[in-house]
Order: C-alpha cells, then sequence, then structure tokens
C-alpha cells in the first residue's frame, strides 16, 4: 500500500502541492506543502511545456524538503474551458421475457452504466467521469445502489464529464517529463467538494464556486451527486486588470493591491484607510483610498457572481437549494467576498470552504485556495482504498485456491498409496 498521496493543483496563476501521509488505520495527515506562482499556463491550459515542466519540479521539491519524502507520483486536476458535461440516461432489461424477476447484481449495474455512455461524444474529447445520479427499479426511483435489489428493469441517471483529449495529453505529458508518475486525472471542482463540502451539504443542494484566475469553475450537487458541471471564462485576473487599467499601473502592482488592500463589498470598508500606489518611470506615488480601490474592484466581482447565477439557472433549471453556496479559489479570499455573493445569490447561505485540520507542522493548507490540492489527495486515497481492497480479496481468492490444490494433491497421494 502506497502510504503518500501528492496532489498537484496547477492553476493560471499560482501551483500548489500537498503531500499527505495516510497511516495504518486510513487517518491522513499532511505533512508537506508548498505554492509558486504558475508558469507555461494560460487560462488553465499549458502553452509552454518547458516552463510548465520547471515550475512542476521546482514547486514539488519545495514540498519534498518540507516533508522529508521524495515524491514519486502524484494527482493532478483539470478545469475550464477543457471541461465540459451533460447528464444521460441508461436502461437494461433484469431478465428474459417470460422469465420473471431476479436480483440485480453488479454486473447488471456494469451493463446500465456503459448504456448510459451509448451517446455521440466527440473524437476530440475522452469521459473523464462517469458519476451515478439515480438508480431506478421497475419505476421506483432513488436508489443509490440497486444491488441485490429484486426486479425486472434497471434505469441508471447519470452525469456524465468530458475533458479536451489534447489538454489531458499535455498535462500527463508535463508531470510524467518532470520526472513524476501521474496516478490520475480529475474534475477539480469534484476534488474541491471532497475538501469543503459536507455530507449533508451534498444531500440537500449545494453549489460549489472556485473563482480562479483565468475562470470561475462551478458544480452543482443535489441528493449527493453532481447534476451541472460549467465554467465562466472570466476570473481573478480581470480584476487586476481593472485596477491595472485605471490606476495605469503594471499588472504586477495591480495584483499585489488587489490581494493585499482589494475589498469587493463597500458596505464592509469601516475605516477608509489611504493606499500609496508606487509611481511607474520615476513619477510620484499616488495616493487612493481602499472604498476607491473596491469601487474599481466590486462591478468586476459582481459580474462574475452574476454570470455564475445566470449560468446555473438557465442550464438547470434551479432557482432554489437547501444547502450552502461554497466559495473556494483565491478569489474566494477577498475581504467581502462572501457579502457581494449574498446579496447577488440572495441568500446567507454563503461560505467560504476551507479544508479540514489534517495535523502536520505547516496550517497554510487550511485556506479556500488549498481546496483543490487537498481534495485530490482525499480522492485518491479512496481510489487506492478500493484497489487494496480489490488485491486483498484476490490474494485470499488465490490463498483459497493455493489450498484447495493441495489438499486435492494430498488427496491424490493418499489414494495412490493407501
Amino acid at each position: 500500500m502506497n502510504r503518500f498521496v501528492v496532489g498537484l493543483d496547477l492553476g493560471t496563476n499560482f501551483v500548489r502541492v500537498v503531500i499527505g501521509e495516510v497511516s495504518e488505520e486510513g487517518v491522513l495527515e499532511i505533512i508537506g506543502t508548498a505554492k509558486r506562482p504558475s508558469s507555461g499556463l494560460r487560462n488553465g491550459v499549458i502553452v509552454n511545456r518547458e516552463n510548465t515542466m520547471e515550475c512542476i519540479k521546482s514547486v514539488i521539491e519545495e514540498a519534498e524538503q518540507n516533508a522529508g519524502y521524495e515524491v514519486v507520483s502524484c494527482v493532478t486536476a483539470i478545469g475550464g474551458s477543457q471541461i465540459e458535461s451533460l447528464n444521460s440516461t441508461g436502461l437494461v432489461a433484469i431478465s428474459s421475457h417470460g422469465r420473471g424477476e431476479r436480483e440485480i447484481t453488479k454486473s447488471d449495474v456494469d451493463r446500465v452504466l456503459e448504456n448510459a455512455t451509448a451517446i455521440q461524444i466527440p473524437m476530440d474529447r475522452k469521459i473523464l467521469h462517469l458519476i451515478p445520479q439515480n438508480y431506478i427499479v421497475d419505476g421506483q426511483s432513488d436508489y443509490k445502489n440497486p444491488v441485490n435489489i429484486i426486479g425486472v428493469r434497471l434505469e441508471a441517471e447519470v452525469h456524465i464529464v468530458t475533458a479536451s483529449k489534447t489538454s489531458v495529453q499535455n498535462l500527463m505529458a508535463c508531470v510524467e517529463r518532470s520526472g513524476y508518475q501521474l496516478d490520475n486525472v480529475m474534475l477539480k471542482t469534484l476534488a474541491c467538494t471532497s475538501a469543503v463540502m459536507c455530507d449533508e451539504e451534498r444531500e440537500l443542494g449545494s453549489i460549489l464556486i472556485d473563482l480562479g484566475g483565468s475562470t470561475t469553475d462551478v458544480l452543482v450537487i443535489i441528493n449527493d451527486a453532481p447534476v451541472l458541471t460549467v465554467s465562466i471564462p472570466v476570473g481573478g485576473n480581470l480584476v487586476t486588470n481593472d485596477i491595472a487599467i485605471v490606476k495605469g499601473v503594471s499588472p504586477v502592482t495591480a495584483e499585489n493591491l488587489k490581494i493585499e488592500c482589494g475589498c469587493c463589498w463597500i458596505p464592509m470598508i469601516d475605516n477608509d484607510d489611504e493606499i500609496i500606489i508606487p509611481g511607474v518611470g520615476g513619477r510620484n506615488p499616488e495616493v487612493t483610498s481602499k472604498s476607491e480601490l473596491c469601487q474599481i474592484i466590486q462591478p468586476r466581482m459582481e459580474e462574475i457572481f452574476s454570470m455564475v447565477r445566470d449560468e446555473v439557472i438557465q442550464r438547470s433549471n434551479l432557482t432554489q437549494l437547501s444547502g450552502n453556496i461554497i466559495l473556494t479559489g483565491g478569489g474566494a479570499m477577498m475581504e467581502g467576498a462572501v457579502e457581494l455573493a449574498q446579496e447577488i445569490f440572495k441568500t446567507s447561505a454563503v461560505r467560504i470552504g476551507i479544508p479540514s485540520d489534517f495535523g502536520g507542522l505547516q496550517e497554510e493548507y487550511r485556506r479556500a485556495d488549498f481546496a483543490t490540492a487537498i481534495g485530490l489527495v482525499l480522492e485518491q486515497m479512496k481510489v487506492n482504498s478500493k484497489l487494496n481492497k480489490k488485491e486483498r480479496r484476490k490474494d485470499r481468492d488465490a490463498s483459497k485456491t493455493s489450498d484447495k490444490d493441495f489438499l486435492t494433491g494430498l488427496k491424490k497421494i493418499f489414494t495412490k498409496f493407501f
């Protein structure tokens, strides 16, 4: 069993790594983290492979030094415009006509899921996730696991997530040529939900909004299953660009102003402190205020949240959920993000997605921008656990077969001589 799991989050602005160690009891401890500015990525897409490889190496090496562990393999995520999703259904007969009903088996479940994927998918795309939403047995719905249920007809409602083949191949090539084995590639927002969304929120129906640098990725979950995956092609970089244009400063200076002094909800500003903007090319520094900076930031953040709201309503017909709206990503850490989202979505049920405490000497992973990396580790833990159970089952079966063969051979010897 591999005790170490490494999550690699390749973002447009930053690359983050989390190294987790799993005990024999299955308890996770975070033993190393690292975060560095991205290089070679634009709008979440790899545009310079060499720069991306160097960035991956440097950030993993930093995490290795913190953890005291040499990374061999990792799991990473994909999102943005490279992702598309749809809902589909499948139907299979459990027994032949006239033979009555019987218990549903794992093989029947596999058949109905395969039937649900019998749809036309473009040649340049691959299925990344096939997630069951609901099983229906003889017209009765809300089965999460229909195995051993008696019936004659089985239906499945599923959520299918597809990704660009080229993007996935570029991602795999970058990681592997950096010297690491890639164990898995999964949907960014799906990993986030593992880190920040509780079971009750998943059942009641919640929206996860990941506010990235170039895109805002959204996942809607109802009854513990995704119903909508969507990406909005706007993010925090537009806010930075607005500050740079209005104030006539470089993107680097604008980004620092946004991170250090930015607020996107004017009613929150109690003390309107002065902000000194460095001069460019010998120009004198400019004095502005926090409220003036907020007047630049808030309209763009309003636009982002409004686009998310409209897209969710249009593509899912959802107008009300009983769970929460959960904000993750770097944009979620901006002052006033929760209050602005509450105003746009007309609900008080908005919170920041903070990963749970998994121990370790470093606490910096307990932030909204580390949700994806933490979620990758948690999701891969589940995958490894299933693989380990299968291996143990195979070992038990092989042991039983070996014992049986031994007894059979022993019986033959006794029969021959006695």
